[in-house]
């Protein structure tokens, strides 16, 4: 009888072990990241790009649940609820509609975002120095004073120009109004131009024959999406297109001083790992800038406009 304890007590020892071992290899928490992306173009999959490399580079084990809402507002507020009903640890949302859809329907979830210009005026922080939210992350503001001052650069004698984006994006008329104080510092006359749908865009454009010497278009994820049928179509009357970003000059755009998506999401991506460890909040973490952009130029469109760079 006391040989037949004697093995009981061995085996529930053993067991007390293997507990302690398996608890011991659990204790490593995978955190959970939903990726909520408006649509898909050039700089907001550099910036998802960007994102995901840097957080596995953390050290931090991660599972990574990315959905694309393919420009449809409905489809955000889907993804965005399923990402709370999901408790993932943290959401990542990039572009303005993205962010909007998460904030609407989670307080409690830390809610990172990246290529929105201003936070503060998308109602997603009470501040852009402080959120007071459960929301931070990183703008793409661009350095706008410098694209407009490439228009006399490019073209010397540009008196007139548009400075064209998507009506329906609040971000990009808050750098609308920045680039025509910029163009009246430097003696340009600047005039609004703005679509709502795609089929506009070829009609808008055209409308600025002989009226307009360039074209400026601020980082506008429609804008963005149909940078060849813009550029296009201006190359056709003769007028260079200065963009937002680098990544729209493979689309046709003349030039730019750019913002890098890829290190926006790079930043974003640091931020996440010191909300996952504890280290801060996003209600205290200030919205973070990219203080470097470089020209970037599109010398087969100048070539076609019989124009260069002057330094």
């Amino acid at each position: 009888m006391k040989e037949k304890r004697w093995w009981i007590s061995i085996i529930f020892i053993t067991l007390a072990i293997i507990g302690i071992f398996k608890q011991g290899g659990q204790s490593k928490k995978a955190f959970k990241i939903g990726i909520l992306q408006f649509t898909e173009h050039e700089a907001l999959d550099a910036a998802r790009q960007g994102f995901i490399d840097e957080i596995k580079k953390s050290g931090l084990e991660v599972e990574i649940d990315y959905k694309n809402a393919q420009a449809d507002q409905s489809n955000c507020t889907l993804i965005a609820n399923h990402f709370v009903s999901e408790n993932c640890d943290l959401i990542f949302a990039i572009a303005t509609p993205a962010a909007q859809s998460v904030a609407a329907v989670t307080s409690r979830i830390p809610i990172l975002v990246t290529a929105i210009t201003n936070p503060e005026s998308a109602g997603l922080v009470k501040s852009n120095e402080k959120p007071e939210t459960n929301v931070s992350g990183t703008s793409n503001l661009a350095p706008i004073a410098k694209q407009i001052e490439l228009i006399k650069k490019i073209k010397p004698n540009a008196k007139n120009i548009a400075v064209l984006y998507s009506s329906s994006e609040a971000n990009s008329k808050f750098q609308a109004e920045i680039a025509l104080n910029e163009a009246e510092k430097l003696g340009l006359n600047a005039k609004e131009f703005t679509f709502s749908q795609i089929t506009e865009i070829q009609q808008v454009i055209e409308s600025m024959q002989g009226k307009i010497d360039a074209i400026y278009t601020p980082t506008d994820n429609m804008v963005a999406s149909n940078m060849t049928l813009i550029s296009k179509t201006a190359l056709n009357l003769g007028i260079p297109v200065i963009c937002g970003e680098d990544n729209l000059l493979s689309k046709g755009a003349a030039g730019t001083f750019g913002v890098n998506y890829n290190e926006l999401g790079k930043i974003t991506a640091n931020q996440a790992k010191r909300i996952l460890m504890g280290q801060e909040s996003p209600k205290n973490m200030p919205i973070e800038y990219i203080n470097n952009s470089k020209l970037a130029i599109n010398e087969e469109v100048l070539a076609k406009l019989n124009l260069s760079i002057m330094n």
